[in-house]
């Protein structure tokens, strides 16, 4: 079993900045890869970004050159740094990661934290 647990959600100005992190617990062997989904109020989750154990990441085209993602496999944490916010980018941010289990992957979620953009 895998525990994900966002923070560092919360209320910024349009053109501010915020950096999710999302730290991983649990009983794992190792992941393939983690990443983050958003979900806006009456819309489906999306995905914004994902990063590999390799490190190779992929972004949602509305979220490129804004966000980044990132891995620290030490802290066993997974980042999104998210720059020049747009009211737009305001939703419910969920980490989610596939992780190596004692029979063959998973896949786990966070409960979620909010980020709201004002405009």
């Amino acid at each position: 079993q895998v525990q994900l647990v966002e923070s560092g959600g919360g209320l910024v100005q349009a053109g501010g900045s915020l950096r999710l992190s999302c730290v991983a617990s649990g009983s794992a062997f190792s992941f393939v890869s983690m990443g983050w989904y958003r979900q806006a109020p009456g819309k489906e989750r999306e995905l914004v970004a994902t990063v590999t154990s390799g490190g190779s990441t992929n972004y949602a085209d509305s979220v490129k050159g804004r966000f980044t993602i990132s891995r620290d496999n030490a802290k066993n944490t997974v980042y999104l740094q998210m720059n020049s916010l747009k009211p737009e980018d305001t939703a419910d941010y969920y980490c989610t990661g596939r992780f190596v289990v004692l029979v063959g992957t998973s896949d786990y979620w966070g409960q979620g934290t909010q980020v709201t953009v004002s405009s």
